[in-house]
């Protein structure tokens, strides 16, 4: 009678973990087209925009409650209504690209995708210095004279 017990909560216990696994599969997933964006090299105060483009392949809508940028140099906006199963939706990212140099920053998605309850996204590049202005284009001032001592 024991081992009749025994057996029957050990198939009772694997039930209930497969029964555990098929509710955490199911529900909302986020699945990007690219998860990281190179700009490649581009000038100081050029576009550094970019989008992200995802769908829910999911059985329950995608919700995004944050995005987060690494640092304030890096904002994301996104989708505030839920995603539907099946539907696609993007997150716009902008870098200030007044700074000069490699640029590797971040974009933290927190949502309730099953698969990824907080997923990174990345942008990457080199923001090369804007060309100096010239000013020998400039039109040359008049010399001022000094008044005389008469």
């Amino acid at each position: 009678m024991n081992k009749l017990l025994l057996a029957l909560g050990i198939i009772m216990m694997m039930s209930a973990g497969a029964f555990a696994q098929e509710a955490a599969e199911s529900g909302a997933e986020i699945e990007f087209e690219k998860e990281v964006h190179d700009f490649g090299n581009m000038k100081q105060h050029g576009d550094a925009s970019t989008v992200f483009s995802f769908k829910n392949t999911g059985t329950e809508p995608l919700i995004i409650a944050n995005a987060k940028g690494s640092c304030g140099c890096t904002v994301p906006t996104w989708p505030r209504e839920p995603i539907a199963p099946g539907e696609s939706g993007e997150i716009k990212v902008k870098y200030d690209s007044k700074r000069v140099g490699p640029i590797n920053k971040s974009v933290t998605i927190t949502s309730n995708a099953g698969n990824a309850k907080a997923k990174v996204i990345r942008i990457k590049g080199n923001i090369e210095a804007a060309p100096k202005k010239d000013d020998s284009a400039m039109p040359a001032k008049e010399p001022t004279m000094a008044p005389s001592a008469n």
